[in-house]
């Protein structure tokens, strides 16, 4: 009875979480990133650089933005013709801007971002346990075929043919998910693994990261009894991120010591401006003091906590 009630369970949370991964649309920026009608049209007419980043500084001017392109730029989407929020990348696949794009997985033939993030997780986690239970199951009937035991039939065949995949999908998500865990300890995707997201002062792997503990709250929710059931509990809105510019693990500080001489070099640089109408995120509810503005060193000093973005609920 046991073991029927954990294969039953096991194979609906799986089938589960693979359908809400496959069916969830992926989410896209909302329209104030889109540029007015009057603002398209200079845009298009204009032929310098120059004159279309003017263009897009003074549309993203009151947009919960913080990042650039690697050159300073406004991060501007051409194709879907807006601007485009923290962590959204264009899909060419889909063919749409997606927020905080992870990549586009061919195993569900849908992008893998904010919106279907964590049933991607959960995908991957109740394929892992799926494969174990098979595996461990038929590991007895594994073990009697090599030492003779086993009835000499053509079931023999099939029981060493279902071991064997079982164990190399168990292999193969296993390092797949591992690695996504290890990307939600550090609050980050596997675009901004390879390519750094650019800040006011330079490149930064980090400058997402609030901690392990806040890093998982903010893909799987403040309810933990919702984290293994495949239902959207994500914080936030997709398009707005709260940053940690004061980093305090070693790896973050050997980014943060790279990165020194950007600090100089792109202070006089045009940055959009950030809201007015801010208010503290309930990630970083328990962090007792916040910086608004002022020199990099002394938010160094400090060891105080900056808000990219808006409220996230």
């Amino acid at each position: 009875v046991v073991y029927l009630v954990v294969f039953h369970l096991s194979f609906v949370m799986f089938v589960w979480s693979y359908w809400k991964t496959i069916f969830t649309s992926p989410a896209s920026p909302s329209n104030e990133f889109c540029l007015s009608k009057a603002d398209k049209e200079q845009y298009e007419k204009e032929e310098r650089p120059e004159s279309q980043q003017e263009i897009l500084r003074r549309a993203a001017k009151d947009l919960p933005i913080y990042t650039t392109t690697a050159s300073r730029a406004i991060r501007y989407c051409d194709r879907c013709q807006l601007i485009k929020p923290d962590r959204c990348h264009h899909c060419s696949a889909c063919d749409i801007c997606v927020l905080k794009m992870d990549h586009h997985c061919p195993w569900v033939n849908n992008c893998v971002g904010f919106s279907n993030y964590k049933f991607f997780l959960l995908f991957l986690m109740y394929s892992l346990l799926y494969c174990l239970f098979v595996a461990a199951t038929v590991l007895q009937y594994f073990i009697k075929f090599w030492t003779n035991e086993l009835p000499d039939t053509h079931a023999k065949f099939h029981v060493l043919f279902l071991f064997f995949v079982a164990a190399m999908f168990f292999i193969s998500i296993l390092s797949l998910f591992s690695y996504h865990c290890w990307l939600v300890g550090k609050n980050r995707s596997t675009i901004e693994t390879f390519r750094a997201p650019t800040f006011r002062n330079g490149p930064d792997k980090n400058g997402f990261s609030l901690g392990c503990s806040k890093n998982l709250r903010e893909v799987f929710g403040d309810e933990k009894k919702y984290w293994l059931l495949p239902i959207f509990t994500s914080l936030g809105d997709g398009c707005n991120f709260p940053t940690r510019l004061v980093i305090m693990d070693p790896e973050q500080l050997t980014v943060s010591s790279q990165n020194e001489p950007a600090k100089s070099s792109g202070a006089n640089q045009p940055f959009p401006t950030r809201p007015l109408s801010e208010s503290q995120n309930r990630l970083l509810a328990s962090d007792s003091q916040w910086v608004e503005s002022g020199p990099e060193e002394e938010n160094i000093k400090s060891g105080s906590l900056h808000r990219n973005a808006s409220d996230d609920s």
